[in-house]
């Protein structure tokens, strides 16, 4: 079913969003609001696609399109008619990843298989995907040995099949007419995507990784390499073969590379402003017929950079065209644009998820009911393409102003954030606040209406409350005493990116397009938290940021590798951390945790150096779920509230609180309902300058919560998203109010340990709880809410339907 999507020029005289509002459709506008702050205005027309669609493929004709779907819940090949519009054919595979190429006769498709460590090879008759045969890359050494291929070439003749692979980075050389591997070639770093010459002579690699291009001679099967921008992704040759067009997420860029010479004749700069900061994600290529237009997808502005190209080395900028969320990958056909938004065109509620249900069919999805996996945020956010026609320069122009409309990052609010003059929270780096301490608790995966549904003064929704009062009362104390903020939004959809955006207001394309693998169950190691370069932001995590500020910091199990001791993950944090904090350990209370963490702060303290800078981890109520013999979820829960009473009534009554903050939020919202957004989650705030008794509607994001502590110690800001997010400068006063906090008691069991033998403890059995996230986390959500609610409860309804797109009314086309 086509959608279409008509924006009207009204977003022009109305940019500005009321502070307060929620995230959804903006009716004076036609945008949608996303709970990140950033607004969408998608150009052209659209088809729904599967879940993050991160390739699409045009064949030699032009009449087929390929796409893989390579997202957390239902992965699948579709086939589409692009000339129509109009879904042809679909077939869901077990694992998938980027890789796709059609054969020169377009009578195969050629699709990676993920984990599997295989290719699938689809016969094409008319408009069907036949069943796949399939080529095996590591056939004697899986599951020992991960391969995962990645981006795809074929010869003219369908001889050579040359597959680069992301997790041994490897060049595999294949006969796919025997499936034989000729050849395998270590690659310096992961293997992203690459492309054949038109003579064949040369095979471009984008190595993900490492910031370079490989070159591959295929005569002489030798590898040569150039530098790049920071994560090369997307590689883009001219007809000619003359030049090729390298995207470079980190680095908001495209490096244009003169083949002949294999030198950059220029780099071009895809940021809606001339900006250092990261957050543009430049990750999608494609030239128009006559090669004098390059479209450009830029993932995290959620637009395409447009550039005149005719002369090569003196690209110019046209503008901008709005598209989707988080766009992969663009093509052209014709006069046409097609896009690829990897997670479509709008957040949501999520209120009926987590709900128990029956087996799903092998497909995957759950027949004659809403399957708890369509409501799980990892697989809630559905991809679409987009068909734009070609823009005049004058539909160009005002696809620039929609875009501009959408955007809150400019260098204006980079340099000067939003804020008052006299809060406590300085508006400019460098400005003098009256605190000095920050400490910003991080813990794990909780919705607003799970913890704080039941407060009147709050906008909850008590039927999806499971931890009220009676579980949090620290919670509940804290968000009374001081604010109570009900409008707070996660930039992340779950604990791999949940670190990184908490601690780099930033997750890289990497991030982003490889954590659904793993938490759909098909392989892949947990990545995200200063294991793998690649993932890194090109400018590093907050503790970089204070390393070179010479701003004092020190980290409790956050970025701690498992282990007693455990070791720092990051090279910056060595020397920085406190040994006896684990990292992620569900068998650790969270009152443990802050046992140590008194002992090492009195050590500090006794000799005048507590840092300036105290990022903590403090995230049992992730909970074991019904797993017998541990932690029942109350009490995990329980314990978790205990520990952040007991963390603030201890600061409260030491010398510093009259100089301290403290910043309490979740790494991501995924492990439970809300029914405003999958993204609303609680965070809190306590310390003298901090309001009491207020509640706080506005509009807060996690990059928020991170600009707030920029501007206290003095800070830039790590990325786009940070530097445009609005500062919760509307939580503090200026008139301080040193009074301690007094931790409330717990009333319930803290030692409650699961005990029944039903359905839910058999499944909690087989969960992996060693590393975050590593339970599937549907099952866990489900046995949570089960052992609350009682072993055959059902979810409620819900109480509001999710945000959807709608076309503006006539009078707004008309503006």
């Amino acid at each position: 079913m086509k959608q279409k999507l008509l924006i009207g020029l009204a977003i022009l005289a109305s940019s500005v969003t009321s502070f307060a509002q929620t995230p959804g459709k903006i009716a004076q506008t036609g945008q949608v609001l996303l709970p990140n702050g950033w607004k969408l205005s998608p150009a052209g027309t659209s088809l729904p696609l599967g879940d993050l669609p991160l390739n699409i493929q045009l064949s030699a004709s032009g009449k087929l399109l390929a796409v893989t779907n390579n997202g957390q819940s239902t992965q699948s090949i579709q086939l589409i008619d692009p000339k129509n519009e109009k879904l042809l054919d679909e077939k869901v595979v077990a694992k998938s990843w980027y890789g796709l190429t059609f054969s020169k006769d377009e009578k195969k498709l050629y699709a990676s298989g993920g984990n599997d460590n295989l290719i699938y090879v689809f016969n094409i008759t008319g408009t069907k995907l036949g069943k796949p045969d399939t080529i095996k890359l590591a056939p004697k050494s899986w599951p020992k040995d991960k391969v995962s291929p990645s981006g795809i070439a074929v010869n003219k003749s369908d001889t050579r099949l040359y597959v680069v692979t992301k997790e041994d980075s490897t060049l595999y050389t294949v006969n796919p007419n025997d499936g034989k591997t000729l050849q395998r070639l270590k690659l310096p770093s992961e293997g992203y995507s690459c492309v054949l010459s038109p003579n064949e002579k040369t095979l471009y690699i984008s190595l993900w990784g490492c910031g370079q291009l490989g070159i591959y001679d295929v005569a002489t099967q030798t590898l040569k390499t150039i530098k790049t921008g920071s994560n090369p992704n997307e590689l883009l040759l001219n007809k000619k073969g003359s030049l090729l067009f390298v995207a470079n997420a980190n680095d908001n860029s495209v490096s244009v590379i003169n083949t002949a010479t294999h030198r950059a004749l220029e780099t071009i700069s895809t940021a809606l402003y001339p900006t250092h900061l990261t957050g543009s994600t430049t990750n999608g290529l494609a030239l128009s017929a006559d090669e004098k237009t390059l479209y450009i997808a830029n993932a995290d502005n959620n637009c395409l950079a447009v550039f005149d190209v005719s002369k090569p080395g003196a690209a110019h900028s046209m503008g901008f065209i709005p598209v989707g969320w988080y766009p992969t990958n663009v093509k052209t056909l014709g006069k046409k644009i097609l896009v690829a938004n990897g997670k479509g065109f709008t957040s949501m509620a999520n209120p009926k998820g987590p709900q128990p249900v029956k087996k799903a069919d092998n497909s995957g999805y759950q027949k004659g009911a809403i399957n708890s996996r369509e409501q799980y945020i990892g697989g809630l956010f559905k991809g679409a393409l987009s068909f734009i026609n070609a823009p005049s320069v004058n539909e160009l122009k005002a696809y620039t102003k929609q875009v501009y409309a959408n955007t809150p990052f400019n260098n204006k609010i980079a340099k000067t954030a939003p804020g008052e003059e006299g809060n406590p929270i300085p508006r400019r780096m460098g400005e003098k606040s009256p605190i000095k301490h920050v400490f910003y608790i991080i813990k794990e995966n909780r919705t607003y209406d799970q913890v704080l549904g039941d407060m009147p003064q709050g906008n909850g929704d008590t039927s999806l409350c499971i931890f009220d009062k009676k579980v949090t009362p620290n919670h509940h104390a804290i968000a009374s005493e001081f604010v109570l903020l009900d409008n707070f939004y996660v930039d992340a959809e779950v604990s791999a990116d949940g670190h990184n955006w908490s601690n780099a207001a930033y997750a890289t394309d990497f991030v982003e397009k490889t954590w659904p693998t793993s938490y759909g169950s098909r392989g892949g190691n947990y990545d995200y938290e200063g294991t793998r370069k690649t993932a890194y932001p090109r400018d590093g995590f907050i503790w970089d940021y204070c390393k070179r500020a010479g701003v004092s910091y020190r980290t409790y199990g956050e970025f701690v590798t498992d282990g007693n001791p455990g070791k720092a993950s990051l090279k910056s944090l060595e020397g920085h951390y406190c040994t006896q904090s684990p990292g992620f350990d569900l068998n650790v209370k969270d009152i443990k945790r802050v046992e140590i963490w008194k002992h090492d702060f009195d050590s500090l303290l006794a000799i005048n150096a507590v840092p300036r800078f105290n990022s903590v981890r403090i995230g049992n109520d992730h909970t074991s779920g019904q797993r017998k013999g541990a932690l029942s979820p109350i009490a995990a829960v329980g314990d978790n509230d205990q520990a952040i009473g007991q963390f603030i009534e201890y600061l409260s009554k030491s010398p510093i609180w009259k100089e301290s903050v403290v910043f309490i939020l979740e790494d991501d919202a995924q492990n439970g309902p809300d029914h405003v957004d999958a993204h609303r989650s609680p965070v809190f705030v306590a310390g003298p300058y901090v309001k009491r008794n207020t509640v706080v509607h506005g509009m807060y994001s996690t990059s928020g919560v991170l600009r707030t502590i920029e501007l206290i110690l003095g800070l830039p800001p790590m990325s786009q998203y940070d530097a445009a997010a609005m500062p919760l400068y509307d939580c503090f006063t200026s008139k301080a109010d040193f009074s301690p906090y007094v931790a409330k008691a717990p009333q319930v069991d803290l030692e409650q340990r699961n005990v029944a033998v039903n359905e839910s403890s058999r499944r909690s059995e087989l969960f992996n709880l060693a590393r975050e996230d590593a339970a599937p986390d549907i099952d866990l959500n489900e046995v949570i809410w089960k052992f609350v609610k009682g072993e055959s409860a059902v979810m409620p309804a819900p109480k509001r339907s999710a945000f959807v797109i709608l076309e503006p009314k006539k009078e707004e086309d008309d503006d």
